[in-house]
Parts: C-alpha cells; sequence; structure tokens
C-alpha cells in the first residue's frame, strides 16, 4: 500500500460517511417552520399541572416528531413522553384483524365461513349465518357486550373482563338485525375474533400478537392485557373534568380484541410502518386486511378489518380512533405516501382526533380533483303553505321502533322538530330541514290505523326511519296495573319489576334503583335508564300484555317475559 495517497483516500470516505450520515439524521427531522406549526396545535396542552396527550408523526421508517405534553400523572407530576403507555381503547381492533389476516394467509381461518367452524359453542340464532367477515367488518347483528354488561349489574365503577364478556355472549339468541343487512359498530365481533385466533393458532390471543406481530415489529412496550390488576409500568393514567377539578376516569373493560392493547408512540411508529414496508406479515396480508367490506345488497362500507379505508385529501388512508374513561386515540396512515400521524390523549377531550385532520392539512399535500364550479348551498323547492291547519295537523311526538323519537311542533306559521329545526315545505306533506334540504320528512296519514306516520330520509342514513305518532296518555290506575310484573331475559339473565306508585309507573330491579316510566301511547314506554331507555309493550291476540321488548338505537329485539 502506497502510504502516500492513505490520507486523501480516508478524507474522501470520511467526508462521503458523514454526508450520508448527515442526510440519514435530517431524515429523522422536520424543518423547524414546521415543527413550530405543530407544536402550536398542542399548545393547550403543554403545561405541567393538567393531562394532556402525545403525538408522533411517521415517515418512512422513522418517527420524526414524538412529544408528550402535559402530564400522564398527576398525582406525583409524571409528564407524557413518547416513552408513556396508553390504553388504545378500539385502536386496538386493527391487531386482532391482522391476526385474523395472517392466519387467513397460512391458510388457517376462511373468512367467508361461518363462525362456528371456530366458534361452536355460539348460538344458531335462528339459523341465520354469520360469517368471520361479518365479525370483521361489523355487520353480523350481534349486541355490544359493554351495552349489554349493564343488565348485570355492572355500573360504570365495574370491571367487565374477556370471560365475562364471553359468558354473556354465549348466552345471546337474537341479533339486532339479519347478519350483512347493515353497518353497525358492535365491540363483540372483535371479543369473539380474540377467541377465534386463540382457538385456531392455539395460543392466547396475548402471546399470538406477540409473536406473529410485537416482536417482528420490535414492539417490546406493546402487550395485550385482560387483567385489571397488572402492574404497567410507565402508565398514562386517565382523567376526566367536572367543573375545571380533574378527577380519575376509571378504565373499567379490560376485554380483548375490541380494546386491550397498552402501548406507546414509539412502538406504534413502527405499526405505521408496517403498512407499507411489512415486517410482520406481508403486503398481501396487509390488502386483505384494509379492504373494505360489502353489505348483502352489494353496498360498500368504508370499514375493513379493524381499520377504516377510504380517501382523504386525494390519497389513500386508513384511520381508527378509540376512547374510554379519559383515554382518546387516534391513528391515520397514507399508506401511499408513507406517512402517518399518532395521537393518545388522557385527559378525556375529544379535540385529540381534529388534531389528526389538522395534521394532515398540514403534511399531507391535496391532490383531490377540484370542481372549478361554484359551490352553492344545497337547494330545493319551496312551497308556501297559508293555511295553517295544513301544518298543525302534522304536529306531535312521533317514535320509531327502535326508540328513536321527534317533536314536532308550529309557530308563527312554520313548522318545527324538537322545538327549533325548521321545517321548509316542499308539498302539503314533505318537508325538508331549512339548514339542510338533504334531511326529508314525509308526513301521511293511515286511515287503517288512523294514525299519522312521519317518514325521515338522509344522506346518512342506511336507509329511512319510518315513525308513527304517539300521544303522552294518561291512564287509570286500574289499567296502569296491568303494567305490573316482572319481566325476565332468559339472554341476560336477569329481570326487571314494573311498580305502581301514586297512579306512576316505575321500573327497577336488584342491581339499579327505581326510575319512572314515561308512556307515549300505550306500547311505548320511556325509562330514565340508559341502557333502557326504551321498550315496546308485546302483546298477545287479546291484547294481553306478555312482555316488552328492548327496542334502543342500536339494541333491539331483546325480549324480557311477563312472569
Amino acid at each position: 500500500m502506497n502510504l502516500k495517497n492513505t490520507k486523501p483516500v480516508l478524507s474522501i470516505i470520511l467526508f462521503i460517511a458523514l454526508l450520508t450520515m448527515q442526510k440519514t439524521v435530517m431524515a429523522q427531522f422536520l424543518p423547524d417552520s414546521i415543527t413550530v406549526k405543530i407544536d402550536q396545535l398542542f399548545a393547550k396542552w403543554n403545561n405541567n399541572y393538567a393531562p394532556g396527550c402525545v403525538a408522533g408523526i411517521v415517515q418512512g421508517d422513522k418517527l420524526v416528531y414524538a412529544k408528550g405534553f402535559g402530564l400522564a400523572n398527576l398525582e406525583n407530576g409524571v409528564p407524557n413522553t413518547p416513552q408513556s403507555i396508553f390504553y388504545m381503547c378500539s385502536v386496538s381492533k386493527q391487531f386482532a384483524g391482522y391476526a385474523i389476516s395472517l392466519l387467513a394467509g397460512e391458510g388457517k381461518i376462511n373468512i367467508d365461513n361461518d363462525i362456528h367452524v371456530y366458534l361452536p359453542w355460539m348460538a344458531n340464532f335462528g339459523g341465520r349465518k354469520i360469517t368471520v367477515r361479518n365479525l370483521l367488518n361489523h355487520t353480523s347483528g350481534i349486541r355490544d357486550d359493554i351495552g349489554l354488561a349493564e343488565f348485570f349489574g355492572l355500573n360504570a365503577d365495574g370491571i367487565l373482563t374477556q370471560q365475562q364478556a364471553v359468558y354473556l355472549l354465549k348466552k345471546q339468541h337474537t341479533l339486532n338485525f339479519t347478519p350483512g343487512e347493515k353497518f353497525s359498530y358492535s365491540n363483540s365481533n372483535y371479543i369473539l375474533l380474540a377467541e377465534i385466533v386463540k382457538n385456531v393458532s392455539g395460543k392466547s390471543f396475548k402471546a399470538y400478537t406477540d409473536s406473529a406481530i410485537f416482536k417482528p415489529l420490535g414492539m417490546s412496550s406493546s402487550t395485550f392485557i385482560d387483567d385489571y390488576s397488572t402492574v404497567i409500568k410507565n402508565r398514562a393514567s386517565s382523567y376526566g373534568k367536572d367543573n375545571d377539578i380533574y378527577h380519575n376516569a376509571v378504565q373499567n373493560v379490560y376485554t380483548l380484541g375490541d380494546g386491550g392493547l397498552f402501548t406507546n408512540i414509539e412502538d406504534m411508529a413502527k405499526w405505521v410502518a408496517n403498512f407499507y414496508q411489512p415486517k410482520a406479515g406481508t403486503l398481501k396480508d396487509i390488502a386483505l386486511m384494509t379492504t373494505p367490506g360489502k353489505l348483502n345488497d352489494g353496498k360498500a362500507i368504508t370499514y375493513a378489518m379493524g381499520i377504516n379505508s377510504g380517501q382523504d385529501r386525494g390519497h389513500l388512508r386508513f384511520i381508527h380512533n378509540g376512547g374510554l374513561a379519559g383515554y382518546r386515540t387516534i391513528i391515520t396512515v397514507y399508506p401511499e405516501l408513507k406517512i402517518g400521524f399518532l395521537i393518545f390523549g388522557n385527559d378525556g377531550d375529544a379535540d385529540v382526533y381534529n388534531k389528526a385532520n389538522q395534521l394532515s392539512e398540514i403534511l399531507v399535500r391535496d391532490g383531490s380533483v377540484k370542481n372549478n364550479k361554484t359551490i352553492t348551498p344545497e337547494n330545493a323547492p319551496v312551497i308556501v303553505i297559508k293555511d295553517s291547519l295544513t301544518l298543525k295537523k302534522w304536529i306531535g311526538n312521533y317514535v320509531a321502533p327502535n326508540g328513536y323519537k321527534v317533536a314536532v311542533s308550529y309557530r308563527s306559521g312554520k313548522l318545527y322538530i324538537n322545538g327549533n329545526a325548521e321545517l321548509a315545505p316542499e308539498s302539503p306533506g314533505l318537508f325538508h330541514m331549512a339548514v339542510r334540504s338533504s334531511v326529508k320528512y314525509q308526513f301521511t296519514f293511515n286511515l287503517k290505523t288512523k294514525t299519522a306516520q312521519a317518514h325521515l330520509s338522509s344522506p346518512v342514513l342506511t336507509k329511512p326511519i319510518e315513525m308513527t305518532r304517539v300521544r303522552e296518555i294518561q291512564v287509570s290506575k286500574s289499567l296502569l296495573t296491568n303494567y305490573t310484573g316482572a319481566y325476565f331475559s332468559d339472554e341476560l339473565e336477569c329481570s326487571f319489576k314494573i311498580e305502581l306508585k301514586e297512579n306512576e309507573l316505575w321500573i327497577s330491579n336488584k342491581n339499579h334503583d327505581p326510575v319512572k316510566i314515561r308512556l307515549l301511547g300505550p306500547d311505548d314506554l320511556f325509562t330514565g335508564y340508559d341502557f333502557l331507555s326504551h321498550v315496546r309493550i308485546q302483546r298477545d291476540a287479546r291484547s294481553k300484555i306478555t312482555g316488552f321488548e328492548l327496542n334502543s338505537g342500536e339494541t333491539s329485539g331483546l325480549f324480557f317475559k311477563k312472569i
């Protein structure tokens, strides 16, 4: 070797190495001007006296922004950091979805199989087939376990475990709707998926996700936990606020699949990169997981397998959020751009979700196709109805079978929904919301039943809501006694008692204090319970009361037999 030439060669090598190193380091940081804008988004949480959040931005396989704001623990003044462990709430679902995708890729699961192939202990639901795909897409019709748990006496301070949830779901033998008929978010679907992963893989759900996902990705701070007594190092505590005073917000759900994941920003950055540079699984597995579902009628939905998949700002975007107690979490990934955003909060502030969109506005170029036409407010034909009787004949309370209700009133020549939302007439029986013409109310009169009906349609509804006009009735004491008695549900293993007190009906059971019942018509009963807000009386051919059905929002068809 010619020692005279060694120094120049080494200098060149060193220069190239430094240049390469500089590019690598610079690639891990955002420009100062961008960082300042991002910091400003989270300024309200940037303090040392209140809970807040952590935020992360991933570009390629690098975590280019990771900061904590506010406190992880108020009692000890511990700050939130990128290493703080947060409960992921429903963001956990994508890991259950991916676990199913991995097992399907290995030929161990067919997602179009009936769930009984993997969960033979589930009821047959009257012969209606529920597939694994139905669970994944939230189209199964299976009721939400958290909502049902209150019937067992689990109040806001109780603990719902995987074992309890599975026991509850084993008892179910009716559904909210025919599988595949519509999308209806239900945590029960993902609890059952976690059970499928366990039964098919031969490992616990925790062990499978650890070996198949977390270890390949190097997510050493991530795990699923279903034991509320587990000590979690660096855990960010959960808080809520009343009148500017913070209090502990109890995380009382410890189920798997639908939730259960504890992790931090640094680990989740590795998961974001896996959507476009997979180290756990393959792009084929990712493609299966992120393909949106379809309903029986072929209509597409945005929900895939634990994550929503759609377009945003002209780019493909995967997104899911979660919330429980004081935790608010969201993950957003633009796989084509290889960029993702992570925000986890511990103060119960839903503004966390808005921040993800604001980050997109800063860092994701808008590639959507612009319409050069002038955007005008939506318009619909409007007529003038001077005859007040034509309008007044539609006033009253309208109730749908699921308990949805509206009050139509008349004031100064106009109709209003719930006292303040004006209706504009298109014809004597057809009206639209004055502020949004696509939301329409069609009123008709049923000559057979001699009752008015309202047909509500809106772009956000998968199908119109049909409501019947009812009247709050004053019932004699002798007739009120017909409602009194005990009502039992074998699916929930619980009963409620309806009693008559001073000419008013009250409902209660061993786990819940009595609340008053309001009658809108003879068969629609509204109670003071959130979980049992509306029930519909069932009668035999002689009009004798045989029981009632719980029909409250998405929960429907739960029958309580009068005993």
